[in-house]
């Protein structure tokens, strides 16, 4: 204790000297407490102007704690001159008389600090006192070995001295009463630093009987201390100076070096066991001075350096078994786990093992139930199976019979197509001059609007008309319906050779066959489908070489009507979008509904809709509306069907 005291003290006198050296004049010490010369007036002035911005504790604290150092570092300068240097740490005590002797020697030789940086010097003393009050009570508390309570002298002088730590700097915060210094502002920091100081900050904040913030304060450090984590607490306040400049002024303990080296004798106190009741004190009103007697004691009452090793092991077997219980409270609740986790999968295999011997008895039992079937049905699949050889012989017959018919009626399509195709192309040049005539008329019609209203008796007329062409349209569409019956026949035979040849999967060599087969019908059903959409490009040319003769007529006989012309812009305005805007979707481009999204197959026909020209299935295109394009209500898929109706509605509302 006395000999880390002495460190301090000397490091302190050591830097003096050097600043004493690079000045060119030195204070001489003064005598009856009054400063001789000039220089030493202004440093009056000083020191006055300084102990006035400070509390009313860092004088006398400030002359205690020197008065303290160099009592102890006279007694360590003794302790030196009397220690052999063979002997180690071994010392031998010196007689009451040589003692005083060597006090007051000491005492002489000892310069007189100048008081140039007074912060620097409270800073030294504040960690020399912090470092003995650790020390004294990390020794009584080792020498008890008990926990320490509230009422343990050298904790509450500990508790005392690190509050005066705390305060070394801070700066006063004016409130109705006056200016007040409280430890509370910066402690309360810790609690957005660490996580683990919520708990004490709100119950040193909630906790009744305490109004003031230095009891808040107190009682903060009371929990901290008893968490063990006073050290780690005061390493997250040093990490964000910063934050701390907020507080404390300039030369404060908590934003110089010294900080760092308060956290560092921190650390020990985690061998301390505390057990404090703050209920009850009364933390706001408790005077913080500090109690030298314990520190200041003879060099002869000093430990003797046999005490500090075994004091020293000591702590070191309390280190190793602290860890140690650690560690086998860690095993031990590990193991626990794994033992309950064990008996848990017994539990479940035990049940497990019962319940697979009952299956294994079911399933013995199944096994021979299973035996008798098998042979039965042995018996019986060698009689189907010989019926199944002749069936398929006689199927074998008929298929290549209607084999030669379908090569001839393929023959027969094929020279339809190549007919059909010079057909379209024919068509489409026609339409692209029906196209070209119709952007004329519809020039010549915005001419005719201005003729309106003497145009009108007309109406009746070209209704009649219409009426003769959809007639004429209706049996078109009746020659349609014969035909589409013959295709649905065509399919329905191509549907049963579909039947065939899922009956014949045994036979790897008709599979094959008939896989051909199937390829070739697809394909003839892809052309037949096409020939379908020649059809109706054809009625389509009618329709349209009908409405522009009924057109010309009506140019050249009434001069176009403006209602009658509207009402034929709307029908030409349909025409159009299913002419440029919906292209009508070739057979063997679509392979599923656009709908749906379902592959086609022989059950899943394929359906053009009338409106748009995409191909769906037939439930996505059940639906049936009367065009203006068509005689009779014609195929529409879901979506023109619920489009066309709202049409209809808004142009009827």
């Amino acid at each position: 204790m006395a000999d880390e005291a002495g460190e301090v003290n000397t490091a302190v006198t050591e830097r003096d000297e050097k600043q004493e050296q690079d000045e060119p004049k030195v204070l001489r010490p003064a005598t009856n407490g009054e400063p001789d010369g000039g220089s030493e007036q202004d440093w009056t002035e000083r020191q006055a102007s300084q102990v006035a911005e400070e509390n009313s504790w860092s004088a006398p604290l400030l002359s205690l704690a020197r008065k303290a150092t160099e009592t102890i570092s006279s007694g360590i300068s003794y302790a030196a001159i009397q220690r052999k240097p063979s002997q180690g740490y071994a010392a031998s005590s010196p007689t009451e008389n040589e003692a005083e002797s060597d006090l007051s020697n000491s005492a002489k030789k000892l310069p007189v600090v100048p008081p140039k940086d007074s912060m620097a010097i409270e800073r030294s003393n504040l960690l020399s006192m912090l470092k003995l009050s650790i020390r004294v009570l990390i020794q009584s508390s080792m020498s008890l070995g008990r926990t320490l309570d509230s009422e343990y002298p050298p904790l509450q002088q500990f508790f005392v001295v690190l509050e005066h730590c705390l305060k070394h700097g801070l700066k006063a915060k004016k409130s109705f009463i006056g200016y007040n210094k409280s430890i509370w502002g910066p402690l309360e920091l810790v609690e957005k630093l660490c996580t683990e100081s919520v708990n004490i900050a709100t119950s040193a904040r909630d906790m009744p009987g305490i109004k003031t913030g230095l009891g808040r304060g107190r009682a903060w450090l009371h929990l901290a201390l008893m968490q063990k984590k006073v050290a780690d607490y005061m390493k997250a306040l040093l990490d964000h100076k910063d934050l701390l400049s907020e507080f404390y002024d300039f030369g404060a303990l908590m934003l110089e070096d010294e900080g760092s080296v308060m956290v560092g004798l921190l650390v020990g106190l985690n061998v301390i066991d505390a057990n404090l009741c703050i209920k009850g004190e009364d933390l706001d009103s408790q005077v913080a001075v500090i109690d030298f007697s314990l520190y200041l004691k003879d060099s002869a009452s000093n430990e003797t350096p046999k005490d500090d090793s075994k004091m020293t092991a000591i702590l070191d077997q309390k280190h190793y078994i602290e860890e140690l219980n650690r560690h086998l409270s860690g095993t031990v609740t590990d193991l626990q786990a794994k033992m309950d986790s064990l008996e848990k999968t017994n539990s479940k295999l035990v049940e497990e093992l019962t319940a697979a011997t009952d299956r294994i008895n079911s399933l013995r039992e199944e096994q021979e139930q299973l035996k008798k079937e098998n042979e039965t049905i042995l018996q019986s699949s060698q009689r189907k199976e010989e019926a199944v050889l002749q069936d398929s012989q006689a199927e074998l017959e008929t298929y290549k019979q209607t084999r030669q018919g379908l090569d001839e009626m393929y023959n027969v399509v094929w020279k339809q197509y190549k007919e059909e195709k010079r057909i379209r192309q024919e068509l489409e040049r026609e339409l692209e001059l029906q196209v070209g005539m119709k952007q004329e008329m519809e020039v010549a019609m915005k001419l005719l609007e201005k003729d309106t209203h003497e145009k009108q008796d007309t109406l009746a007329a070209l209704r009649l008309q219409l009426d003769q062409v959809k007639t004429l349209n209706v049996q078109m569409f009746h020659k349609f319906d014969d035909l589409s019956h013959i295709f649905v026949f065509s399919e329905h035979r191509l549907g049963l050779e579909n039947e065939l040849r899922s009956e014949r999967e045994q036979r790897q060599n008709l599979q094959k066959a008939l896989q051909r087969e199937q390829d070739n019908s697809t394909e003839l059903r892809t052309q037949l489908q096409q020939l379908q959409g020649l059809h109706s490009l054809k009625q389509e040319k009618q329709q349209l070489q009908q409405k522009c003769e009924q057109q010309e007529q009506a140019l050249q006989e009434m001069g176009l009507h403006l209602s009658q012309s509207k009402l034929k812009m709307e029908d030409f305005k349909e025409v159009n979008k299913a002419l440029k805007g919906h292209a009508w979707l070739k057979d063997d481009e679509a392979t599923q509904c656009k709908q749906c999204q379902k592959e086609f197959s022989i059950s899943r026909r394929k359906h053009h809709c009338r409106n748009c020209g995409d191909i769906y299935c037939n439930s996505c295109s059940s639906n049936e509306l009367a065009l203006p394009s068509y005689p009779r209500p014609v195929r529409v898929c879901d979506v023109c069907h619920s489009l066309l109706l709202q049409r209809s509605s808004s142009t009827g509302s």
